[in-house]
């Protein structure tokens, strides 16, 4: 059988929404090697400092959580437009900032932008490229989410060590401009016909529910159990049960978790959530510990990263291209056990660490990454059809952005709460905690879609 080829224009819109991603990532993951220096310049605590990524993340997440709707109500050229221009003006923003809510405000108009750009980027792939080639097409776009990545420490890094943080916001801004002439030229799939209303209390419910748990952790390691932590659980509570009964009452629902039902696709979903839990934990993790423990300075801590987020956007491509040829199940599982043994190392050697060691344990981490990123959500979108793909576009990317936000929030706290009982080492020995749970839960991610394999073999 054989398949159109796809033209050059769609593969310049796909590139124009992947550039606009590219430069929200790389600017987010460049920001976490600053977070010593704005510290000590903006006069900001740590589990402040971290809502720079964590709340960055957060907008991001509820910003996708809509993009069903978006997408079905848009054209992609309109959506892309708005994107640039958050993008522009929180960049202008971050430029300027002469203090802490500044710099967040400009941060919060550039997740605007990356939540738009990256599910749009995902909506074209799915919409114009073949199903043969979807493998390979949606490999290359995680090569955008791990590449900026591996540039973004290594940028910031530099750039705050040789001459200013600003300088990050600086020379992307050249950057944006390029993609939007880039897009407004290709750009060109239209929207659904829908009359469908956009369920603002579903957002309300979430956006409480989401805000909720992740100051319950900031919460309760800076102060512990206070008047304050019992809020934000109240809050929790009435939002998880808020949009409980809020789902079995709206046919249009702002995210299809209905989708979740579906053993294959949960497993996935699953597996997604715990792959950027880890990805954007440990990439906070490791450069507070270089420069804490270790004592580099940031470039030398954003360097540290480089090789391994190299190797892994390398090897995207390569597990698409063999996810089309031998489809999921064994390459998750060793994508799942490569990152079970990365982080373990680091947790195990966390007190004999040096360079060379984060180095080698790091791309070992990555590499299982990159292997099970994109084909999990490959394999997610061939278990529905039709409108449905917008559903798991928009659900799988609300799960990614919001498990960077919590693997941010989680692993920031239990170093922050380490500091509090322990202060001695306490850096060195919450990483090592933090490293532990990234393997326990790749191993448990393990376990589940073993178990899903498994099941399949003996229906069949």
């Amino acid at each position: 059988m054989t398949t159109s080829p796809v033209s050059h224009r769609t593969q310049l819109a796909i590139l124009s929404a992947g550039l606009l991603t590219f430069v929200g990532i790389l600017v987010e993951t460049s920001m976490n090697v600053t977070f010593p220096t704005l510290i000590k310049t903006l006069h900001v605590s740590l589990s402040t400092v971290q809502w720079l990524t964590s709340g960055y993340l957060l907008m991001v997440t509820l910003v996708m959580s809509t993009t069903a709707f978006l997408l079905r109500r848009f054209n992609t050229r309109s959506l892309f437009r708005g994107a640039v221009l958050c993008a522009l003006a929180g960049t202008v923003l971050c430029i300027w900032a002469p203090n802490f809510p500044i710099l967040f405000a400009g941060r919060l108009l550039q997740a605007l932008a990356t939540g738009v750009s990256t599910p749009l980027m995902f909506h074209l792939i799915l919409t114009l490229i073949p199903q043969a080639h979807l493998g390979l097409y949606v490999g290359m776009a995680s090569v955008v989410t791990s590449l900026a990545p591996a540039l973004g420490p290594t940028y910031g890094g530099l750039l705050t060590y040789y001459a200013s943080w600003r300088m990050i916001f600086w020379l992307v801004l050249p950057v944006i401009l390029l993609v939007w002439s880039m897009g407004e030229a290709t750009i060109r799939v239209k929207a659904h016909a829908t009359d469908e209303r956009f369920d603002f209390m579903g957002f309300l419910l979430l956006a409480i529910g989401l805000f909720s748990l992740i100051e319950l952790l900031d919460q309760f390691t800076a102060a512990g159990i206070t008047v304050a932590f019992w809020i934000y659980a109240a809050a929790l509570v009435i939002a998880i049960i808020g949009m409980s009964v809020h789902l079995s009452h709206t046919s249009t629902p702002l995210l299809n978790f209905s989708l979740l039902k579906h053993a294959g696709i949960r497993a996935r979903a699953i597996n997604f959530f715990i792959l950027q839990f880890g990805n954007i934990g440990i990439a906070f993790v490791i450069p507070i510990f270089a420069e804490n423990v270790l004592h580099t300075n940031a470039s030398v801590a954003g360097l540290l990263l480089l090789p391994g987020s190299l190797l892994g956007a390398a090897v995207s491509p390569i597990g698409g291209a063999l996810y089309d040829r031998f489809g999921a199940h064994r390459l998750l599982l060793i994508s799942d056990a490569a990152m079970v043994v990365g982080a373990m190392l680091l947790g195990l050697f966390t007190h004999q660490l040096g360079m060379a060691l984060i180095v080698g344990f790091y791309l070992i981490f990555r590499v299982g990454f990159n292997l099970g990123f994109g084909n999990t959500m490959s394999d997610a979108s061939t278990m529905v059809g039709g409108p449905a793909k917008a559903d798991i576009n928009s659900l799988f990317n609300t799960l990614q952005q919001y498990a960077g936000s919590l693997g941010t929030a989680s692993l920031s706290a239990i170093i922050t709460l380490q500091q509090r009982l322990a202060p001695t080492g306490a850096e060195a020995t919450g990483s090592q905690i933090d490293f532990f749970l990234l393997a326990g839960l790749a191993a448990l991610t393990f376990v589940i879609q073993w178990r899903l394999g498994y099941r399949r073999q003996q229906a069949a």
